[in-house]
């Protein structure tokens, strides 16, 4: 029989919410297996202007450098220390390009290495630096500079040949050049172009006391710019400088933090302050 559409209706039991339904469902699941945890937090985001993730090198059964994290912060100032063959080369050419990982990865200024922007902000000066025999140091200077859009004046670049000291070898070429002048025109090169990341190999092997206190000054120069610097050296008056100092031995990190120089010599041993070391 119909119902009279004017009648009232019967009520009908309340559907329970879905916040009921979970919580009724999670009670349930802790009553048999215990109240669940809570999730972890998510690991803390890495920032820098200089990253290595799990960054390594090998050649065959060689480790030249184990996987390494890092981060270099903009204006930090680091020295990377280490005996002969320690990874402390490896790593740099690596940050720089010029290697290619066995594995991991590597960022400057937010870029894979390699990439035009990762090469546009960083200038990497070797320890066994490359000129060309056919320009001289001023030649080199002009020619860097233009390379990466820098208009610097004939003056401007006098006075960047005078503070590393080379004012009255400006014309000549470095291919005559002994090795601590060489070096000295190489970190011309090298300071003459803007750059967020700055990566110095052994810049002070071969520099007469002059050239390393000119030296000193310029890379101070640069930290006060902005740029984080990271210098392979275990030169005391450096390492004195530094917000933080890096540990490499037989390819892996044994030490990332402050130091003195005499923690370098315990870290590093009797190569420490050894010629070329």
């Amino acid at each position: 029989m119909t119902e009279p559409a004017d009648a009232p209706r019967t009520p009908q039991p309340r559907r329970r919410s879905r916040d009921q339904a979970a919580r009724r469902a999670r009670l349930a699941r802790d009553k048999a297996t215990g109240p669940s945890r809570a999730r972890a937090a998510p690991p803390p985001v890495v920032t820098g202007v200089l990253l290595a993730r799990r960054a390594s090198k090998s050649y065959s059964d060689l480790v030249a450098l184990a996987p390494l994290d890092l981060a270099v912060a903009p204006g930090e100032r680091v020295a990377l220390v280490g005996h002969n063959g320690s990874g402390k080369s490896t790593f740099l050419r690596l940050a720089a390009g010029l290697l290619e990982l066995t594995s991991g990865a590597i960022e400057v200024a937010g870029y894979p290495v390699g990439a035009p922007e990762a090469r546009a902000a960083l200038s990497f000066v070797p320890d066994n630096p490359v000129l060309y025999d056919d320009l001289s140091v001023r030649e080199h200077l002009a020619y860097i500079a233009s390379l990466h859009g820098v208009d610097a004046s004939e003056e401007q670049l006098n006075e960047l040949i005078a503070a590393i000291g080379l004012a009255d070898r400006a014309d000549d070429l470095p291919a005559r050049f002994s090795r601590g002048l060489r070096q000295k025109a190489a970190l011309a090169v090298g300071l003459v172009r803007p750059f967020q990341v700055l990566l110095v190999d052994e810049p002070f092997v071969g520099l007469d006391v002059p050239g390393r206190e000119a030296l000193l000054r310029l890379l101070d120069e640069a930290h006060a710019a902005g740029a984080a610097i990271v210098v392979a050296t275990h030169e005391p008056s450096y390492v004195e400088r530094v917000d933080r100092c890096l540990a490499l031995r037989d390819g892996r990190l044994i030490h990332d933090g402050p130091t003195t120089p005499d923690e370098v010599v315990r870290l590093v041993g009797d190569q420490a302050y050894a010629p070329g070391a």
